[in-house]
């Protein structure tokens, strides 16, 4: 017996698609700009110090190792986010924080401003505000979360904080577009 290719067998319907996962697209040229400044700042060091005469092993092995420092500090964090979680991944480990169980979204100022995300599990997580206003889709993504949150009840601190980073990436947007459009 022939069997037929009927795709309205329910054996042969594919499975949903599965919620995709949204990345930071901009790490990779955050990375290669952190290498460069380091690398140029050891270039820079020997390079004066041979010109000075004054270069040995341990003079090397120092500038090296500030160069090493240097890059430490600049090591962008890799931040991916998908439906009910976002996570940062650095030099030292991955964070996963809960989006769909937050309880609280803070902002804090300072010399670089940072978005603290808390969840009912007591994870916490620090991003760059900037990373969600170069990432559409993963604003997106924390976003559609915090409004589960919201809904549940969980999410008891962090409105302002929210509107504030929606209102930058409106703003955002919009110069965008009046670039594009040659309006600016």
């Amino acid at each position: 017996m022939e069997r037929r290719n009927d795709p309205c067998e329910a054996d042969e319907v594919p499975p949903p698609p599965a919620a995709e996962v949204a990345h930071d697209l901009l790490w990779a040229r955050d990375l290669r700009s952190s290498i460069r400044c380091a690398g140029v700042l050891l270039a820079l060091l020997l390079l004066i110090d041979r010109a000075a005469g004054t270069l040995t092993d341990l003079r090397a092995l120092l500038w090296v190792t500030l160069a090493a420092l240097l890059f430490l500090v600049l090591y962008p964090t890799r931040v991916a986010a998908g439906e009910g979680w976002l996570s940062t991944r650095g030099l030292f480990g991955t964070r996963r924080v809960r989006t769909d169980h937050l309880v609280s979204v803070r902002c804090l100022d300072g010399v670089g401003r940072r978005l603290v995300l808390r969840d009912t599990f007591g994870t916490r997580v620090e991003i760059d505000p900037r990373v969600l206003v170069d990432n559409p889709a993963l604003w997106h993504r924390l976003d559609e979360d915090t409004r589960v949150s919201a809904l549940r009840g969980s999410l008891t601190c962090g409105a302002t904080a929210l509107r504030r980073v929606s209102e930058r990436i409106d703003r955002e947007t919009a110069l965008t577009v009046f670039k594009v459009s040659g309006l600016d």
